[in-house]
């Protein structure tokens, strides 16, 4: 009953958010990605001091039974993505992956809390995934400014794809590889990680194609510019010629 009132209060505490930040009239997008950032941030702060301050340490104790802090960020997590989710179905703004994403997000919190069990994992797990939501929602608030074409755009991507690659991916591969060797957590929750864990493959390969292209873009305009600058010498050294 204490679970679910905390879970309720949280649901409660992110549409509150998300209807005091509408009072600007900027639009439901603007709205949600504002509250959606404000999670991703206090998520972070709040499951890093949980799974890596508080302990156990995720990577040796997978599978232990739910601390009362690791409770608390679990409901908090699991308010958000219930508001987020219905955010998403009633402005159908997410496509097939993303959903997924969320669905799997919520089934295995809810697994965790249930089961009493692999908090530490799962909290270290959401702080992975929430790491880099603060950089996608400022690329998409720079893009919306008209202030994405700059070197902070830049900086902002190069930073994302970064932390994807390495502690997405990368520790997430090792926590994924110490959950199916380690005894202790149940099947199910093997295979809600195994989930997430291929989730965050598509994704990686999202990425590394924007990657490319963007590099490839950025590589084009550089030629052209300097052939342009080029012409713009030639030019001006036959015009000195025939002085």
């Amino acid at each position: 009953m204490l679970l679910a009132l905390q879970v309720l209060c949280s649901l409660i505490g992110w549409l509150a958010l998300y209807l005091l930040l509408s009072l600007g009239r900027r639009g439901p997008e603007w709205t949600c990605r504002l509250v959606t950032l404000s999670h991703g941030v206090f998520i972070v702060l709040l499951t890093a001091y949980v799974a890596f301050v508080d302990g156990p340490w995720p990577f040796t104790h997978a599978g232990t039974d739910n601390t009362a802090l690791q409770t608390v960020a679990l409901a908090i997590c699991l308010g958000y993505f219930l508001f987020d989710m219905g955010w998403c179905l009633r402005y159908g703004s997410e496509g097939p992956v993303m959903l997924a994403h969320h669905v799997a997000s919520i089934a295995g919190i809810l697994l965790a809390l249930a089961l009493g069990k692999s908090g530490c994992e799962t909290c270290a797990v959401i702080f992975g995934s929430e790491l880099t939501n603060p950089l996608l929602q400022g690329r998409w608030f720079l893009r919306q400014l008209g202030r994405y074409d700059s070197a902070l755009g830049d900086a902002v991507d190069v930073l994302f794809i970064v932390l994807f690659a390495t502690v997405r991916v990368g520790l997430g591969s090792v926590l994924f590889y110490q959950e199916m060797v380690s005894p202790r957590p149940a099947l199910v929750t093997k295979a809600g990680g195994a989930v997430m864990y291929v989730l965050a493959w598509v994704f990686m390969v999202d990425i590394a194609r924007f990657a490319v292209k963007k590099s490839r873009a950025k590589y084009k305009r550089w030629a052209e510019n300097r052939r342009s600058d080029r012409d713009k010498m030639g030019g001006c050294s036959e015009k000195i010629g025939e002085k």
